[in-house]
């Protein structure tokens, strides 16, 4: 009798290691298959997924504080009128993009030059860098040195050190309103400087923007089709050509040289009068070069430009659209400092105006259209304190932004054509009364060209 029970106890033990080892391997099978049809959600996800994303800043109307206690559901979103539901949201309490700021210096020595030479407005704007994250990085851009319009210079490329931002600001007075030959030779004896080892790690320098940071542009650019033929001087090659064609009918043609200077071409609808001007470096092209810089060095940081002008900048106004739209495209937040103009340009700008207006130029005022567009800040400064409040006021704003996103559905193609955005937000008080804010954000997109390419790869091979 104990032997038949220890039979069928060792048959019992048999029979459940046999069915435990069953049980194994289809949890095997299943968490394999589990696995694999999550591999395939994940990849179908990151194909046909297309997220417009937005920086929304909101503050009390009437003391222009932020606002950063606010919830998803004290916003909507639309989307050229139509209310998108809102599918990813963060505010500043929580993780941020770190930014990849750049400043743009117009130094002029008749605008904004004349007060960005004096050392106690550059201390102050200093001063205001230092209290960025410690993961936010700034470059420092100097445009229209000597009063030469194609010279410009990297002070700094995106760096961390701030005691590398503070010498690149202290050396914008060399080059206004200095002979350019010493200007340039005084530019390439900083580029030789070594640099310490904590920016050569980051790959800061400075370099002069007629040169290497153009040559780079050029590259990414292919030749244009009629472009120069065998015979052609080495100083034509690889230009690059961009034809703007705006709503009214004109063409702007901008023609990009290898050392980074640009022509520019306007005709008009009738093709009766033709503007030209040559050997620029304009607004358009510092928008272009510094986008496309942060852009490709620091994808997953957030650009935010901040433009530093007496104003007057003047573009076509097919250009100017251009420049909104690539700054809409890249989700680059574009924000201004605004110096006085000189009395003369003050008494001659109500007639200036008007009649570039009729030419189709922009004089005064890009610059504050821009940042309305990307959803930054326009601040005009004029005394020494004006500019730590005004770059305060832009970097807090930067900060203290949400992040919203809504999801573009599969069968949503690219048209091409610019998205109205407009972000509401209603928050009650303490008391139940709806709060007055204002709110801040880019006020468009386009579609994503890649997003629709992968879409109709995806869709081709379904069909397959």
């Amino acid at each position: 009798m104990n032997s038949e029970i220890n039979v069928k106890f060792e048959i019992d033990k048999t029979t459940v290691r046999l069915l435990v080892i069953l049980a194994a391997l289809i949890a095997i099978i299943v968490i394999g298959s589990h696995s694999v049809a999550a591999q395939e959600v994940a990849e179908t996800i990151s194909i046909n997924t297309r997220v417009v994303f937005m920086d929304a800043l909101v503050k009390d109307k009437r003391t222009g504080v932020p606002i950063a206690d606010l919830t998803p559901e004290n916003f909507e979103v639309y989307d050229n009128g139509t209310l998108r539901p809102i599918s990813y949201f963060t505010r500043e309490s929580q993780a941020r993009k770190p930014l990849a700021l750049v400043l743009i210096l117009d130094l002029r020595d008749d605008g904004a030059g004349r007060f960005l030479k004096r050392p106690e407005i550059l201390k102050a704007m200093g001063d205001e860098l230092a209290k960025l994250s410690p993961e936010d990085e700034v470059a420092i851009l100097a445009m229209d040195i000597n009063g030469e319009d194609e010279k410009r210079v990297w002070l700094t490329e995106l760096t961390r050190d701030h005691s590398q931002i503070v010498a690149a600001l202290a050396r914008a007075p060399k080059f206004v309103d200095v002979d350019p030959e010493d200007a340039d030779a005084k530019a390439a004896q900083m580029n030789k400087t070594p640099n310490n080892k904590s920016d050569a790690d980051r790959g800061s320098s400075l370099t002069l923007g007629s040169d290497s940071s153009a040559k780079e542009a050029a590259k990414e650019t292919p030749k244009d089709s009629s472009g120069p033929g065998p015979g052609t001087p080495r100083s034509e090659e690889n230009v690059q050509v961009e034809v703007i064609k705006g709503k009214n009918g004109a063409v702007v043609t901008r023609t990009t040289r290898p050392d980074g200077s640009v022509d520019v071409k306007r005709v008009n609808k009738k093709r009766d009068v033709t503007m030209e001007v040559g050997d620029i470096y304009d607004m358009a092209a510092a928008v272009r070069e510094t986008t496309r810089k942060a852009q490709k060095e620091r994808p997953n940081s957030q650009t935010a430009v901040v433009w530093v002008s007496d104003g007057i900048a003047p573009i076509f106004f097919e250009d100017r659209d251009a420049t909104e739209e690539l700054v809409l495209r890249s989700n680059v937040i574009f924000n201004s400092l605004t110096t006085e103009l000189r009395t003369l340009f003050k008494l001659f700008m109500p007639i200036a105006k008007p009649i570039a207006g009729k030419l189709g130029v922009s004089v005064y005022g890009s610059a504050k259209r821009l940042a309305q567009q990307s959803g930054g800040e326009a601040v005009k400064v004029k005394r020494t304190k004006d500019y730590a409040a005004g770059l305060s006021k832009i970097i807090g704003n930067l900060t203290a932004r949400y992040s919203l996103g809504f999801t573009l559905a599969e069968e949503e193609k690219d048209d091409g054509r610019l998205h109205n955005l407009e972000v509401k937000v209603k928050a009650p008080d303490a008391k139940g009364k709806m709060r007055k804010l204002e709110v801040s954000s880019r006020r468009g997109y386009y579609m994503s060209e890649t997003g629709a390419k992968e879409l109709k790869e995806t869709t081709a091979a379904k069909t397959q």
